[in-house]
């Protein structure tokens, strides 16, 4: 016994170290007072404020890689900032997790809850750091906010479930303080917050509707991939070798970008600069920094298109490469449209693109150059999909054949000129994708990497997703989850039932508990008096 209470004290010990930073444990049951209550509140709200970054900087991982690009063109300088995003999330959040347990922990051992300054100013400054995130993603990325929207669909039953399980195993501290704490109204603003908490989490899922929570046999077809730039992921983006490797994923439509050289060759580059891509300044160091449509054809084809890709590792699979795959990375060069076009053409695949940039003064030049290079090419109209909107009237006068593709959302339930829409996944819900496809309109979406954002885009009947991803959704036969509506509710109700139980058991028992060491003080108590008037007489 005395062992036990060795172990107890030198756990109690420990928590009052890494909590308070103090080094003895109180003899007896101190109370908290409410100024100590107010930083524990503050305590438990930084930790869902950290958690809820967190959750939104995992969603912001399907679109890192353009924030990157973005950053790139700010600093010219290649850092892959998801690392750094995660790292420091990852330690704000266990950092505060493990505080709000040794609170709790304290909380059980009956010891005062005296938050040391220094931890106090940590989380101070965590909630400012995480404020920050939160301002910045509002001003420079606001499409997020509709990303994570969407990515509640997809993971709300299951934070619905880890919810309620977090909540129910808080029941037992709750009603703890709940019968120590002295104040009256103290105990009631207690119980009705935890009550409150507790019963909006229970009626949660009345508000979830998600494409998911279907029937087996209701599935649409799998969706149709577009290779982004090829496959990025495996080589060199818009490189031979990167259209290659999405054709060997199975893709339906190598999707990309083309600007024109100083001479009229249509090429195919996403930058209007070439420092990303290209060894553009080591080469040409004077105009490393000039628009890519201002070098001729013959100075695009003496620059090396695949070296950077071993050099800044703009995902984490380009390290994984063989030396073999390395040895052609390293001899990549600038595609010119024709070839690209050579290439869909002999395996008869689709080909989509931007025709960039669209503010140049002579762009139904551009226009008439890229036109007239397709229709040269041999490749079958009907396999390219056109999306540049500007002079699209004469393209269809010229080439009928082509497809179109438009980058806008059908007006006023029009179905007869939109067949083919091309838009970000933040742009249309699912309820918009279900009308799309019950009017027969092909509705691609972009860009989707995650595999938990293609599985709810393909349970809400998207056609197909442009992706950088073409290896990893390839695999999937099957969303991440599908499960009927019918069998969630009897989850949700089961889940909701056994939680209130729990609830209810931890508070019965506990108040057991404390009369019985009320019963047993007052009987101390008792005994004391008795044994102090014996000794008096």
């Amino acid at each position: 016994m005395a062992k036990d209470g060795g172990c107890c004290h030198a756990c109690a010990t420990c928590l009052l170290c890494l909590y308070s930073c103090r080094w003895s444990r109180s003899k007896k049951a101190m109370k908290t007072n409410k100024c100590d209550c107010a930083w524990f509140f503050f305590l438990f709200c930084v930790c869902l404020f950290t958690l809820a970054w967190l959750y939104h900087a995992l969603v912001t991982l399907n679109d890192f890689h353009n924030f990157n690009e973005f950053l790139f063109h700010k600093m010219e300088w290649w850092l892959d900032w998801s690392v750094v995003m995660l790292s420091g999330t990852v330690t704000l959040v266990t950092y505060s997790s493990l505080l709000l347990v040794l609170a709790l922990s304290l909380q059980l051992c009956h010891q005062p809850l005296k938050l040391h300054w220094l931890h106090k100013i940590l989380l101070i400054l965590s909630v400012l750091v995480v404020a920050t995130a939160f301002v910045g993603l509002e001003i420079q990325w606001t499409e997020q906010w509709e990303s994570a929207r969407i990515a509640l669909q997809a993971t709300g039953p299951f934070l619905h479930i880890g919810a309620v399980i977090g909540m129910t195993l808080l029941a037992w501290p709750v009603a703890d303080c709940f019968y120590r704490t002295s104040h009256s109204a103290l105990r009631v603003l207690l119980l009705l917050l935890y009550l409150g908490i507790v019963i909006t989490l229970y009626l949660v899922p009345l508000g979830i509707d998600s494409p998911c929570l279907l029937e087996n046999s209701q599935l649409p077809p799998k969706p149709a991939l577009f290779g982004h730039r090829g496959a990025p992921m495996l080589a060199p983006e818009n490189t031979l070798m990167s259209f290659r490797k999405a054709l060997n994923c199975g893709v339906h439509v190598l999707e990309t970008d083309v600007l024109v050289s100083a001479d009229g060759v249509p090429f195919i580059m996403h930058d209007e600069k070439l420092t990303r891509t290209t060894n553009v300044q080591e080469l040409f160091p004077t105009l490393a920094h000039s628009n890519a449509s201002s070098f001729n054809w013959t100075e695009l084809q003496q620059l090396n298109a695949g070296s950077w890709f071993l050099q800044k590792y703009p995902f984490p699979t380009a390290r994984s490469l063989s030396s073999s795959e390395q040895a052609m990375v390293h001899a990549q060069k600038i595609l010119s449209l024709n070839q690209l076009l050579e290439e869909a053409a002999r395996h008869n695949v689709s080909v989509m693109f931007d025709l960039r940039p669209e503010e140049h003064p002579q762009y139904e030049h551009l226009v008439n150059i890229t036109v007239e290079t397709i229709l040269q090419s041999g490749i079958a109209p009907e396999l390219v999909l056109w999306l540049p909107k500007e002079f699209r009237e004469q393209v269809k006068q010229r080439a009928p054949r082509f497809q179109q593709v438009y980058g806008r959302k059908r007006l006023n339930n029009e179905t007869k000129e939109l067949s083919h829409v091309n838009l970000p996944y933040q742009n249309l819900s699912s309820t918009e994708i279900r009308g799309y496809r019950r009017d027969n309109i092909s509705v691609n979406l972009y860009v989707v990497n995650a595999p938990w954002l293609f599985s709810i885009l393909w349970c809400a009947g998207t056609s197909s997703v442009t992706t950088n991803a073409c290896h990893v959704l390839q695999k999937m036969e099957h969303p991440l989850w599908l499960l009927p509506r019918a069998t969630y509710q009897m989850i949700w109700i089961v889940t909701d039932c056994v939680s209130l139980l729990l609830i209810g058991w931890a508070f019965l028992l506990l108040k057991k508990w404390s009369r019985k060491k009320e019963s047993a003080g007052s009987d101390s108590d008792v005994l004391l008096t008795k044994i102090h008037s014996l000794l008096s007489e």
